[in-house]
């Protein structure tokens, strides 16, 4: 019940994506935003997608510009490409007739995910996993290229093993970027989701962005858990919360 896709990205080249659907009929469809610089196939990303597919609800998973099986180039990108690129998506499945109720966003992704539901007018619940309660706060994770990005307009900057550009354009989205005045208009059901020991994403985003949110609005604390929801069975239970918590919003 997979089937690889592809659709345009709101900067032309083409994404690829990942659809899932359960035996049976689905309970309703959703849609899953990964994080910074993870991809479709992270951990946190198939694992809460197939545990969600398994509790009955068709999910969509798709590799952002630049990244896994997707065109284009990541410098490209921004806060405000993924944002339009999740609405994007969303169009996709309205397209084939199976518009998404729930938008899921993993670290970055909760970030966006926050902001492209207020575009998508099926979706009626988020849930956010270790979100930034600012998109600018990434910047950290890149500071010791970005004043070289803003003298000569690029930069080469290596992650995990890999090699990107960051663009000058790139920065300023992301620094011009604001998050917590839309979670206060949200107008949707949001459950924030955040392990208190998370290093790379501290607690007090999550804390920051369920203050701003009006109900309802839930948080779960997943504790045990890091960033990336490796180890075994974490990924797999934030599903099983995520559908629970969703099943009066499909």
């Amino acid at each position: 019940m997979t089937e690889e896709v592809r659709f345009p990205s709101s900067v032309g080249p083409n994404l690829a994506g990942v659809l899932e659907a359960p035996e049976g009929d689905a309970r309703g469809w959703g849609l899953l935003v990964h994080g910074f610089t993870l991809g479709k196939d992270s951990p946190a990303a198939f694992r809460i997608t197939r545990g969600l597919v398994e509790h009955g609800i068709g999910m969509l998973r798709f590799d952002c510009l630049g990244l896994g099986d997707s065109g284009g180039e990541w410098g490209d990108g921004s806060f405000t490409v993924k944002v339009d690129d999740t609405v994007r998506a969303a169009e996709f499945l309205a397209e084939r007739g199976t518009p998404p109720s729930l938008l899921i966003g993993h670290s970055w992704g909760g970030a966006a995910a926050i902001v492209a539901a207020q575009r998508i007018p099926s979706v009626a619940a988020v849930v956010t996993i270790g979100a930034p309660s600012e998109p600018a706060r990434i910047e950290r994770h890149y500071d010791s290229v970005v004043d070289r990005v803003m003298e000569d307009g690029t930069a080469t900057w290596l992650i995990g093993g890999r090699e990107l550009t960051l663009k000058q354009d790139f920065v300023e989205d992301v620094r011009s970027a604001e998050l917590i005045a839309t979670v206060h208009t949200l107008d949707r059901p949001l459950l924030v989701m955040h392990s208190p020991s998370d290093a790379t994403v501290s607690i007090d985003n999550a804390s920051e962005i369920f203050r701003a949110a009006v109900h309802p609005r839930s948080f779960i604390a997943l504790e045990g858990s890091d960033h990336f929801l490796t180890k075994d069975g974490q990924a797999e239970r934030a599903a099983r919360i995520i559908s629970a918590w969703a099943d009066p919003y499909l």
